[in-house]
């Protein structure tokens, strides 16, 4: 091959769909190429023209316009134009324009329709446009991935055992021996069908029975756990995976709505979940001191890496580290309450952010606050719950959460205060939206109660969930913060890279992706009344209210999991070669594939911002 055809097809070879292509057929396109150029300003189709050639920019910029003349698409390097001509009636549909001097490869028709009738992934690249095969590449991803498609029902591989809640102690553990589970169900007959009363364990017997000393006709409804956590039988095993990590259990009964399925168990999962996150979780609250937490902390990162490598997407990887670092918090908690002695009065601790939204990452900070009971004094109980405060806020910065920059810790006396002070805090930065309120309201609107009285936290959010939907004020102005960060990508499709300090030539991918996107969600998430805390969780809410379309609700959770995961990514790799992991990606250290599918995902970070301008007219507030 001519060193000209060996040069276009390593170019092309970069590029979906060429990338994956066999090389025997990239050779057959590159060997009936033409090269044609056209300087700035050039028409290259007009609307209506006879077209039989798919266009390749090798160099340049074009402009791709509807036949009204309003701006579709701008495409760049290694993007093609022409193909939905091509797959009609070989009329142009969208005409083409050269923005600049511009460099195109010509593919013959009939090349075109050989592939399109040959390669699978070529058909189902240009049949498609840009955001659509956002989510096929995703699409692709996620079904390679054996949690995110089978369901739990998998694991099931025998009928609940179960026994009367009556049952006595001695009883309960011999019906256990003899079935060989670690669980037994509690169960009594009430109307049609059996009614679920409670569950007890392996570890219950343990810890409640034999540690007790209990006598063998104790009552098993005496130590069994009630309140059960259950999942429905149509559950993906991810979903059960994280379920046992946010609540830290290790059985969860299956139901089919209100028949119990089975019993899944936390080793059960493991056959599926070899980056151990839960053993992880469950090594935590084995852990008897601060050092103890510390030494298992350097697991952390090694769980994150696999779990990466195995193709987890954005919402496990988000919710199994949020789900460590709280219970990294959580035992803190207990260890500080035995050293300290019982809280003098009940107490709720919040965890915020990405903690409280199960998006945590490795590159993060603690943002952490205290909800007291309304009997609270100051000068009686204060001492008790700063002293608790720091323990937990040393403790995790030894674990590797460092100490949050902006203060936003329970160690400072601003967030740690009653619940009736909390609600006028909210209360407040609703009712006067100015510019330090409307920060608060983005770290303090995602919280999570994770120890305590947690019915504090969850009052809390249905006041933010009452009050911020039913305050257009408030809703506009939080609009028109959540527009100052914009995702970096200019006019050209171009990346906008940072020009000076020690991040030249990069572009923040928290600051200029992910965050804008959970801002914007969180707004209309607000609108509609949503208690959702999540992204993912808040676009459903979302999407229940018919606010946004559905191909919209569907383009923003493409483009925050696409986002997330070349991040994620990006600070995998980052731990796999000794660096320390951050959020600031160069171009050039991304592939082809990523930096394609991040323009599509930018680009719909961008739409999504101006239709939050529109809908909460944030114009309207620049003078207030």
């Amino acid at each position: 091959m001519q060193a000209e055809l060996i040069d276009i097809r390593n170019h092309m070879a970069q590029y979906p769909p060429f990338d994956e292509m066999a090389e025997a057929l990239l050779d057959k396109v590159v060997g009936g190429i033409e090269v044609v150029y056209f300087k700035a300003g050039t028409q290259i189709l007009g609307v209506g023209d006879q077209n039989n050639w798919l266009y390749y920019v090798r160099t340049g910029a074009v402009e791709i316009y509807r036949r009204s003349g309003e701006l579709y698409n701008r495409i760049g390097e290694g993007e093609m134009f022409g193909q939905f001509g091509l797959l009609m009636n070989k009329r142009v549909r969208f005409p083409a324009k050269a923005l600049e001097d511009t460099l195109l490869y010509k593919i013959p028709g009939e090349t075109f329709q050989f592939l399109w009738e040959s390669d699978d992934n070529f058909a189902d690249f240009v049949e498609i446009e840009d955001r659509s095969r956002l989510r096929s590449a995703l699409s692709r991803r996620e079904k390679s991935n054996e949690l995110m498609t089978a369901k739990v029902t998998r694991l099931i591989s025998r009928p609940p055992v179960s026994a009367p809640s009556t049952v006595r102690l001695q009883e309960a553990a011999r019906i256990m021996t003899d079935n060989g589970v670690s669980a037994l169900l509690l169960m009594d007959e009430e109307g049609e069908r059996p009614l679920l009363r409670g569950i007890i364990t392996d570890r219950d017997l343990r810890t409640r029975a034999l540690t007790e000393a209990l006598p063998s006709e104790t009552p098993i409804s005496d130590i069994m756990s009630k309140d059960l956590i259950t999942i429905p039988s149509s559950m993906f095993i991810f979903e059960a995976m994280l379920t046992m990590l946010h609540n830290n259990v290790h059985h969860l009964p299956v139901m089919d709505r209100d028949d119990v399925r089975g019993v899944i168990a936390l080793s059960d999962i493991v056959k599926y979940e070899s980056q151990s996150s839960l053993y992880l979780v469950s090594n935590i609250y084995h852990q008897q001191n601060v050092k103890g937490l510390k030494k298992v902390s350097l697991d952390v990162r090694d769980s994150f890496v696999r779990m990466v490598n195995e193709d987890a997407n954005s919402h496990m990887i988000g919710s199994a580290m949020a789900g460590i670092g709280r219970s990294f918090t959580q035992r803190l908690l207990e260890l500080g309450e035995e050293q300290l002695g019982p809280p003098p009065v009940p107490y709720c601790f919040m965890a915020l952010g990405s903690m409280a939204r199960d998006e945590q990452l490795v590159v993060t900070d603690q943002d952490n606050a205290m909800i007291l009971d309304d009997c609270f004094v100051p000068e009686e109980h204060d001492g008790y719950f700063l002293a608790l405060a720091k323990y937990v806020s040393d403790g995790l910065a030894q674990c590797g959460y460092t100490y949050c920059t902006g203060d936003i810790m329970a160690t400072n006396q601003k967030w740690r205060q009653p619940l009736r002070v909390w609600k006028d805090y909210f209360a407040d930065w609703i009712d006067n939206p100015k510019a330090q309120a409307l920060l608060n309201s983005n770290i303090f609107f995602d919280l999570d109660g994770i120890h305590g009285e947690t019915g504090f936290a969850e009052q809390l959010k249905t006041l933010v969930a009452n009050k911020a939907s039913n305050s257009p004020r408030f809703l506009a102005m939080l609009a028109r913060n959540a527009l100052n960060r914009t995702p970096p990508i200019g006019f050209f499709r171009t990346f906008v890279l940072e020009e000076d300090g020690k991040h030249q030539k990069t572009f923040n991918l928290k600051r200029r992706g992910t965050a804008p996107l959970s801002d914007l969600i969180r707004v209309h998430a607000l609108a509609c009344g949503s208690r959702a805390q999540n992204s993912f969780e808040r676009l459903k809410a979302i999407g229940n209210t018919k606010l946004l379309l559905d191909d919209d609700l569907g383009n923003l959770r493409d483009a925050l999991e696409f986002i997330s995961i070349v991040r994620i990514r990006h600070q995998a790799l980052a731990i796999e070669a000794g660096r320390e992991p951050d959020n600031n990606v160069r171009p050039e250290d991304l592939s082809p594939f990523e930096r394609s599918h991040l323009k599509d995902a930018f680009q719909v970070v961008s739409n999504a911002q101006k239709f939050l301008r529109f809908r909460y007219n944030t114009q309207a507030t620049r003078n207030v």
